[in-house]
């Protein structure tokens, strides 16, 4: 399982828990697999899909899971593609295409309390220009950012790679670690705008 499943699988896994000792109130519950099994105090069963989207109504309260996926996906691509140019020592560099962001984005409300989270695998392509050896050349290259999780964006984390060429192989350490610092604050920036418009859905 990916480290983004494994982050939305732990939100979904909070959410059942919040909905087995809150909403449920009195009544009974078992978790198997997928599918939180409920035995209300009158002995009747009630299934509730813990961890799957849907929703589950009783005289105890209300939870509901809605995908927020399709406006999540693409504003996300949005506010990467609007980041700032970056600089570094040896150059400069920006963002110029979001070529993969995949994730799940998710609204789950329990009894009229609202829970969000999101959990994305998104690379990024770049341009720009570099000094290398004293000549200036165009730089190109990829960025991938690790497990973007909603909360968790001081522990983002990025792997640079740089186009074959572009960069000469003894330099090649150095300049992506460069890239890399310089992009991670602006990339958690934009990212944080993206939660903060995710907490207002």
């Amino acid at each position: 399982m990916s480290g983004s499943m494994l982050q939305h699988a732990a939100f979904k896994a909070s959410i059942s828990s919040e909905v087995a000792s809150g909403l449920l109130g009195g009544v009974a519950t078992e978790m198997s697999g997928n599918m939180l099994y409920a035995r209300s105090l009158q002995g009747i069963d009630i299934v509730v899909s813990g961890l799957g989207r849907g929703s589950w109504r009783g005289v105890a309260g209300t939870w509901e899971e809605k995908s927020l996926n399709s406006w999540a996906l693409a504003r996300v691509k949005e506010l990467l593609l609007s980041a700032d140019t970056v600089s570094f020592p040896q150059g400069t560099a920006r963002v110029i295409e979001v070529s993969s962001c995949t994730g799940d984005a998710t609204l789950v409300t329990v009894r009229k309390k609202k829970r969000v989270g999101y959990s994305f695998e998104i690379t990024i392509k770049f341009n720009g220009e570099i000094t290398s050896s004293g000549e200036p050349k165009n730089l190109e290259g990829s960025v991938k950012l690790l497990e973007a999780a909603y909360g968790e964006l001081d522990d983002l984390q990025v792997e640079v790679t740089l186009k074959d060429r572009t960069v000469p192989a003894n330099e090649k350490s150095r300049v992506s670690d460069a890239i890399g610092k310089s992009f991670l604050p602006v990339l958690r920036q934009q990212l944080a705008l993206f939660e903060a418009e995710l907490e207002e859905r």
